[in-house]
């Protein structure tokens, strides 16, 4: 779990949420707009929201917690500013159709994974040039793997600190921080194997189809 429901999060952090998701939109489809062809990575850009969609479907049993895979840092590495769209369109219908997340933290969650499946892009292709380097097959395995680490280790971050400040004060804090904190770390297992995931897809990538890792935007 890193979906936040609806009922967890006073109004105003939903309304801020929305907000921040709104500015990040519009960011990412101005980022798009600047390109050649604004239309040529859409066909991709479904086929990783399709798969975001599937990949939130599985749950892994890590006590005390049940988690599932949330590849925003492998979508960032892979779909650059598509990332943010796609991953909205992905929470509205996990929202709509399978009970993740709500219509009211849709802002929240879009913006606790797509920023930091941002980052994760820019964290990888800034580090393109070492691609050409003689060891790129080490380069492209460790930055791929702390790209798609650092993506759902931000996303968990950010739903530690959102759920914890706003507990209601009538709550027991020790309890619910302590069942929190225990949820947030069941994360870090997963984190690994999202990050050893996509610096597999991305030396695939490299070897059967490196255009697909070309700095768009």
């Amino acid at each position: 779990m890193v979906h936040i429901p609806d009922g967890i999060l006073p109004a105003s952090v939903c309304v801020g949420g929305y907000a921040v998701t709104g500015l990040a939109t519009w960011y990412s489809l101005r980022q798009i707009s600047r390109q050649k062809d604004p239309t040529q990575d859409i066909p991709k850009a479904a086929l990783m929201t399709a798969a975001f969609f599937v990949a939130s479907s599985v749950s892994i049993p890590i006590p005390p917690a049940s988690v599932h895979f949330i590849l925003n840092g492998l979508m960032g590495t892979v779909l650059g500013y598509y990332t943010f769209p796609a991953m909205l369109v992905g929470l509205f219908f996990q929202a709509v159709m399978i009970g993740h997340g709500g219509l009211t933290t849709l802002g929240v969650n879009a913006a606790m994974m797509g920023i930091p499946a941002l980052l994760a892009y820019h964290f990888f292709r800034s580090r393109y040039r070492l691609f050409n380097h003689p060891n790129a097959r080490w380069a492209i395995s460790v930055f791929g793997f702390l790209a798609g680490a650092i993506g759902l280790g931000l996303a968990a971050g950010i739903f530690y600190v959102l759920v914890v400040i706003t507990i209601p004060s009538g709550f027991d804090l020790a309890t619910e921080r302590a069942a929190i904190t225990g949820l947030t770390l069941a994360h870090l297992p997963l984190m690994i194997i999202e990050g050893v995931f996509t610096a597999m897809l991305m030396l695939f990538l490299w070897r059967v189809k490196p255009d697909l890792l070309e700095r768009r935007g």
